[in-house]
């Protein structure tokens, strides 16, 4: 096991603290790399299973897991609920080799913010790892179509019908989620609403806690299902 920081850019008290979690030391090493040479960016612990991440994300409160789908004692899968459950909740993004529609579709519904492919370029990487910081959602290019849908077919974010699911909604709250429909992030939404992003920071909490979406996925599809595309 490792527990080791890294402090990466400038101005480490505003950085963006990140944990990685993969067995392979190669990957982590990598991904290290990518982020020590990119701005505001701080590595707080690295575990090399799902059990370690979750020690680890419990000790350090990172912003973001970047967390490996396949590991030994526990996988990342089961890894994701007692991640997003600590308190604060640090945002879960899972790394993958190949666009296994089945193993994003479960960990999009546990709650993970999103999925990135690890053939992706660093640049892609960072901002992942930035917009995931944000609370936006993260999905590799090549294979969000096939998951989106493949959980719109399933049911998506949940068995209770959807129209009930958003009937607790504000006014203000089903703009929200409508936008998340549309793949906007939390900037795009305020510039939009002319609101703070702070403000629709709060507007995404309450959503997802008055409708049960495990996170920002769950919602924009629940959304398209609910009927608040415009």
């Amino acid at each position: 096991m490792t527990d080791q920081a890294d402090s990466a850019g400038s101005g480490a008290g505003s950085a963006i603290r990140v944990l990685l979690a993969d067995d392979e030391e190669m990957i982590r090493h990598g991904i290290r790399l990518i982020l020590r040479h990119a701005e505001g960016f701080e590595v707080v612990g690295e575990a090399v299973n799902g059990a370690e991440a979750v020690r680890l994300a419990a000790e350090h409160r990172p912003d973001v897991v970047l967390l490996d789908i396949r590991m030994p004692v526990l996988d990342g899968l089961a890894a994701i609920e007692p991640l997003v459950t600590l308190d604060p909740g640090p945002q879960v993004v899972m790394l993958t080799t190949f666009g296994d529609d089945e193993n994003v579709t479960r960990a999009l519904r546990a709650g993970a913010t999103g999925f990135l492919l690890k053939g992706e370029g660093p640049q892609e990487l960072i901002r992942a790892v930035r917009a995931a910081a944000e609370g936006d959602a993260v999905l590799s290019p090549g294979v969000t179509g096939a998951v989106i849908r493949r959980m719109l077919s399933g049911g998506g974010a949940g068995a209770a019908a959807p129209e009930s699911r958003v009937a607790g909604l504000t006014g203000r709250e089903r703009e929200v989620l409508g936008m998340l429909g549309e793949g906007l992030s939390n900037p795009e939404v305020g510039r939009r609403l002319g609101i703070g992003v702070g403000t629709v920071k709060s507007h995404v909490r309450s959503i997802l806690e008055k409708t049960g979406c495990g996170g920002r996925v769950q919602a924009g599809l629940l959304a398209h299902q609910a009927g608040l595309m415009g």
